[in-house]
């Protein structure tokens, strides 16, 4: 026969291995992928629309399992590179996403050792108590009064039969993994804010220079005026028009400084640092190559690429732990103690022979009438499906942001190519009538005007060319920004799930 300790430890053992049998409610399986094979209606060409310039080169569309993970490399920018690095070490919106991932892993942490093991205590007291007989009916027994010392280790276990508190852990662990793809989200926003702020920078400084050289072509056109206003070859209304343009160049250059103060801002609080530090690089459209590869991940892949798509998965993996926690309350909860100590009235004798006491318990509670319970349950299985709902709504706005992406670089490649053209024609014509003032046949007016329009074009095909710039970066952030190589469970350790099928 054993003793009662050991008796115990096997009935503990057995409850361990019965409750691992068992866990009620539908085991999570991640969604299929979905079955489209493309995302536009028509197929892209297999390379976009080329243009003169650096940032002209056309962009091929070639199929890979994933986005290379620093994919801004690709733009050939050391200084972004930098500044990219710098916003991954320093940015507080990641310092806070990376604490509160490793906060939602502690507390799984936490839960496993509480559902997987039982609770040990240690109890050390002393009750100092007084009897008197006459209060159990024995009246001839004297009043006494007496100290008693007691040491105990005391033992609990929660015989999870059908899997709740399993369930339970099943959840939080998704809790953590949906932490951890919100903080590879925040990770890929950052990079690709900080790029296509960049972008905007360099977009905004070479504005102001070709808006200025605009604004010297009017002033000299205006300057010709007024001496032909004073020789009589030029009329007032002449000179107040053109008066007119230049006040309104000037006026426009003010708003473009505020564009490109707030772009250098911007790119500091990114970066980590304060609005007015001196040490985030200034940028131009010069210092970046346009990529000549641009990738392209089939849908199924890019539901395992995105960041949003592996966090509304791990929310739905979530919602269907809490649905068969709520069905396991359904079923009958049994709880097992045990304690093993010693009481003796001194405390030398509390550790000697028979002083040994010992106690075994245990509760079953089996719910016979709780309509809540079955509420409960229905609840928490309408959740899970409105979390499903949620899930295939990502997905679908997942492939519009691809498909969205695609055709904007298409397009805007094909703009590019027509503003470079454009630019081409007034430079043509700049030159043509440069020739005739020369010889005489074009006035002065004339080959100014022709100035002044190729710096108006070019206005339009500097915006043009910033536009490709953050077209390619949306596209690379649509894929996915190869965050998660293989997906989430390849790319972040996850807590132990059990439960999962």
């Amino acid at each position: 026969m054993l003793n009662p300790p050991l008796r115990l430890i096997g009935l503990i053992a057995i409850a361990g291995w019965i409750a691992g049998c068992a866990t009620v409610g539908p085991s999570f399986r991640p969604p299929a992928a979905p079955a489209a094979r493309g995302y536009t209606r028509t197929a892209l060409p297999a390379a976009t629309a080329s243009a003169p310039g650096p940032l002209g080169r056309a962009q091929a569309f070639v199929t890979v399992p994933r986005v290379e993970r620093d994919w801004w490399h690709t733009f050939g920018s050391a200084k972004l590179d930098a500044l990219i690095g710098r916003a991954q070490r320093d940015s507080p919106t990641l310092a806070a996403a990376v604490a509160t991932l490793r906060e939602a892993r502690q507390l799984v942490a936490a839960q496993a050792g509480s559902t997987r093991y039982p609770t040990i205590d240690a109890k050390l007291g002393a009750n100092r108590e007084e009897v008197n007989g006459a209060s159990i009916g024995q009246p001839r027994i004297p009043q006494s009064t007496f100290t008693l010392f007691n040491a105990a280790i005391g033992v609990s276990y929660d015989f999870d039969a059908f899997g709740g508190n399993r369930r339970a852990l099943e959840a939080l662990a998704a809790q953590a993994d949906y932490r951890a793809c919100l903080l590879a989200g925040a990770r890929l926003t950052l990079a690709a804010n900080v790029a296509t702020t960049a972008f905007a920078e360099a977009q905004v400084r070479a504005e102001i220079e070709a808006t200025r050289a605009i604004l010297a072509a009017e002033r000299r056109q205006l300057d010709i005026a007024r001496r032909g206003e004073r020789l009589g070859t030029a009329s007032r209304a002449d000179v107040l028009a053109l008066q007119t343009e230049v006040e309104q160049t000037r006026a426009s250059v003010p708003p473009l400084r505020n564009r490109l103060e707030q772009a250098a801002h911007l790119l500091a609080v990114l970066a980590g640092r304060p609005p007015g530090t001196d040490d985030v690089p200034r940028f131009a459209l010069s210092d970046f190559r346009m990529p000549v590869r641009l990738p392209m991940v089939v849908p199924s892949d890019v539901v395992r690429e995105r960041p949003d798509v592996q966090a509304a998965t791990a929310l739905l993996h979530a919602a269907t732990a809490q649905y068969g926690v709520a069905v396991s309350n359904l079923y009958p909860h049994l709880n097992l103690s045990a304690s093993l100590g010693t009481a003796a009235l001194t405390t030398s004798a509390l550790f000697g022979p028979g002083s040994a006491i010992w106690s075994l318990a245990g509760g079953l509670a089996q719910p016979l009438f709780n309509a809540g319970l079955r509420a409960g349950a229905s609840a928490a299985e309408a959740s899970m499906q409105a979390v499903g709902a949620t899930y295939r709504q990502t997905v679908l706005q997942a492939l519009r942001d691809v498909a969205d992406a695609l055709r904007q670089v298409d397009n805007d490649a094909r703009v590019l190519r027509r503003e470079a053209a454009a630019y081409a024609s007034a430079r043509q014509t700049l030159d043509l009538v440069h020739r005739q003032t020369l010889i005489g046949t074009a006035s002065t007016l004339q080959w100014l005007d022709a100035d002044r329009q190729l710096e108006q074009i070019r206005l339009s095909l500097i915006a043009a060319r910033a536009a490709k710039l953050a077209d390619s970066a949306a596209l690379y952030q649509a894929m996915g920004g190869g965050v998660f190589p293989g997906g989430l469970a390849a790319s972040a350790p996850r807590a132990a799930t059990p439960g999962t099928r």
